[in-house]
This record gives structure tokens, sequence and C-alpha cells, in this order.
């Protein structure tokens, strides 16, 4: 039984995932400090967060809602590791590797969320 988030499989690599964009940002101009690298940094964040948060939500509604904003959140950075790479900011390595954690993230909530639902 699971009895933190910290056991959640999906919370983990959602952890990861964000320790590879903080790595890789770390690489981005510094014009963008409070542009991109900002942006993109929140949204990292914001996914294992509100994994986290439904651990305090007492119906399975809110869960479901904390989770799909995970789910969002992570859509979001998706679309802005995309922009970083069309703007050529950070190594390929780095955001092969956030663009891998996120995409198995995205997939670990999709499952997550449709095993609820079941």
């Amino acid at each position: 039984m699971i009895q933190s988030f910290r056991d959640l499989q999906v919370w983990q690599k959602s952890m990861q995932l964000t320790v590879a964009v903080y790595r890789l940002t770390r690489d981005f101009p510094r014009e963008e400090l409070y542009g991109l690298t900002s942006q993109i940094r929140r949204c990292a964040v914001s996914v294992p967060s509100n994994i986290a948060e439904r651990q305090g939500r007492l119906s399975l509604g809110e869960f479901k809602q904390f989770l799909g904003i995970a789910r969002g959140s992570n859509c979001e950075l998706q679309t802005q590791l995309e922009l970083a790479v069309a703007l050529g900011y950070g190594t390929s390595e780095k955001i092969s590797e956030a663009e891998g954690l996120s995409n198995e993230v995205g997939k670990m909530l999709y499952a997550f969320l449709e095993s609820l639902n079941a």
C-alpha cells in the first residue's frame, strides 16, 4: 500500500525530470533568466508538486484534478522544450534527456488517471 507520494513511481520519475530541466536550463542565455528559463523550471516543478499535493486531498475527484494539473504542466513543459530546441538553447544530450523523461512521465500520468477512471 502506498503510504506517501514519495512511493509513487510517477512522482519519483517527475522529480528526475525536474532535476534534468534545472541542469538543462543552467546553460540557457542570461537574458532568458526571467523568461524561458523561469517558465520551464516552474512547469517542471509543478509536475511532482501537483502529484504530491494530491496526498492531502480527501476525494477521488480532487486527486484526479491534481493529476490532471500535473499532466497539463508536463504538456506545457514539452512545448517549452521544443521552443528551446528551436532557439538553439541547451545541449542536444540534455534536451533529449528532458524530453525522454517528460514523455515517460506523460505516459505514466495518463495510465494512472486511466486506472482511476476504471
